[in-house]
């Protein structure tokens, strides 16, 4: 990815914006790289680049629209960047990644006011959340990049305490969903019995056609 893709701007702040309330407004999508607020010259504006151009998508989702301090806040990739045309995934803004694999846990335990953004922050302890999201019964599901980061989870995020956003604790459970990765074989084995059906059938009607015509009759 390029390198505006893991940069945001942020438009309509308040006049006496300061670095650090923009490092709070965005710290908790992932790791900043730098803020560069631009105050000095007409409205204040900035720029929030991240290390991870997932997390820049993230803050798009959940920032874009937020109410802070009585402004509404514009967040956006910048012109030019390759995601300058980006939309909200599952759900829309403010839903969770789009991205989907087959190396997915079950998580139960979760407090009420847990969402998909704290459970996802929680999991990347493990390795490269592609996807969370989270349920109104407490249970909420995660899927990483490597098979290898979910089985991390497993071992060592089960059983562990689980902070939301808005300060609620509870102790998660997390297990591996095998039924993803067995629907996933079952849809790969028929792909593989259609894709190989065919090579008979042309053998036969060669065969068929050769044997007529050595007929002499």
């Amino acid at each position: 990815m390029a390198r505006n893709d893991s940069r945001v701007y942020v438009g309509n702040l308040p006049p006496d914006i300061r670095t650090r309330d923009i490092e709070d407004l965005f710290y908790r999508f992932g790791k900043i790289v730098f803020v560069d607020l631009k105050n000095r010259k007409g409205p204040p504006f900035a720029f929030v680049e991240f290390e991870d151009p997932r997390d820049a998508e993230d803050a798009v989702r959940q920032r874009d629209g937020y109410n802070y301090d009585g402004y509404t806040l514009r967040v956006e990739f910048p012109r030019g960047s390759g995601m300058s045309r980006f939309r909200g995934g599952r759900g829309g803004r403010g839903g969770p990644p789009s991205r989907r694999s087959e190396n997915r846990v079950l998580v139960s335990g979760l407090p009420p006011t847990g969402s998909w953004q704290d459970l996802k922050d929680h999991m990347r302890e493990a390795g490269d959340v592609c996807y969370a999201d989270v349920f109104k019964d407490g249970t909420g599901v995660v899927e990483f990049l490597r098979r290898e980061d979910m089985k991390y989870a497993v071992r060592k995020l089960d059983d562990t305490k689980f902070r939301s956003h808005e300060g609620d604790v509870s102790y998660i459970r997390v297990k591996e969903d095998s039924r993803g990765r067995s629907r996933s074989r079952s849809r790969s084995a028929s792909q593989k019995r259609s894709r190989g059906s065919p090579r008979y059938s042309p053998m036969r009607s060669r065969s068929q056609s050769f044997s007529r015509s050595r007929s002499p009759y």
